[in-house]
């Protein structure tokens, strides 16, 4: 039963469930611990470093790196964070879609065929083992120093192993009472993997999703420190550590782990949305 307050003019609203005012309370407690140590460890930062008195080029203080983002962060000015951030997003964002698709694409031909994972499972164990940084010139070589593209598909390699990996342990993992069930309604291998070889893999892949996300942003920067334009996150790293502005260097991965945070919560926001089951599940029956 649902009680009612009085609104504007008068008129009677519905107060808010139950459920929600529950829901969001464990929110808040889940969330909780969390800020605690986020605070306490700031706290701390900023006290021991000033008590120590140690340089800027060593470790500056939280403060002197919140001033740095502030006074660094319009667009025209010799660093421009906001501008910086932007195009590395851009490029993260490009990677991330790039190798997803590849990475979904390559796991739904090796869980069809045998033959097919095969050849492929190989190939891309191979791709995975190779240091990241031994693409750079290749990509470089290949797409222009300066295109955006070429940083895009360093973030692509770093997303597409475990996106393929993920995947078709989903597609493949399959309860057999589920696939005894549609065979004995004479289901085509198309139903069987729209009906159930998919809906099992959705939380694989959003799994690798989450974790793509921010291995994007740690491609997109390994590919800037080895030339690209001068406003993207990677190059503004470097040439404000030559100028020995640490402040705005600390500024600048504050914003990748920052941009890292909102790009993973957005896809767990995206994933309860699409498999708010699976979701309620994890969190111990929680809605």
């Amino acid at each position: 039963m649902t009680l009612a307050t009085a609104g504007p003019r008068g008129l009677a609203e519905p107060a808010p469930s139950v459920s929600t005012v529950e829901r969001s309370r464990r929110v808040a407690l889940d969330l909780l611990p969390a800020a605690l140590v986020f605070v306490g460890v700031i706290v701390a930062w900023e006290v021991i470093v000033g008590a120590l008195e140690l340089k800027a080029f060593i470790l500056p203080q939280p403060s002197a790196i919140v001033a740095a983002l502030g006074a660094n962060w319009p667009a025209g000015g010799r660093f421009a964070l906001s501008t910086s951030a932007g195009a590395t997003l851009i490029e993260a964002a490009g990677g991330l879609a790039i190798g997803t698709a590849v990475g979904v694409g390559v796991a739904l031909v090796s869980a069809r065929w045998a033959t097919a994972r095969g050849v492929l499972l190989p190939l891309a164990v191979a791709a995975g083992a190779v240091p990241i940084i031994a693409f750079a010139p290749l990509f470089n070589n290949w797409f222009g120093v300066l295109n955006p593209l070429s940083k895009a598909m360093m973030a692509a390699v770093l997303v597409f192993f475990p996106m393929m990996a993920n995947v078709i342990r989903g597609l493949i993992q399959v309860p057999p009472a589920a696939l005894e069930l549609m065979r004995s309604y004479a289901a085509s291998d198309w139903t069987i993997l729209r009906l159930v070889r998919i809906p099992n893999a959705l939380p694989y892949f959003f799994t690798a999703l989450r974790l793509g996300a921010t291995l994007s942003l740690i491609g997109a920067v390994v590919g800037e420190y080895f030339g690209g334009a001068s406003f993207v996150l990677g190059r503004i790293v470097v040439q404000s550590a030559s100028a020995l502005r640490y402040d705005v260097t600390w500024a600048a991965i504050l914003l990748m782990a920052g941009t890292g945070i909102v790009l993973y919560a957005a896809i767990s926001f995206i994933e309860r949305l699409a498999i708010p089951w699976y979701a309620t599940n994890r969190g111990g029956g929680r809605g």
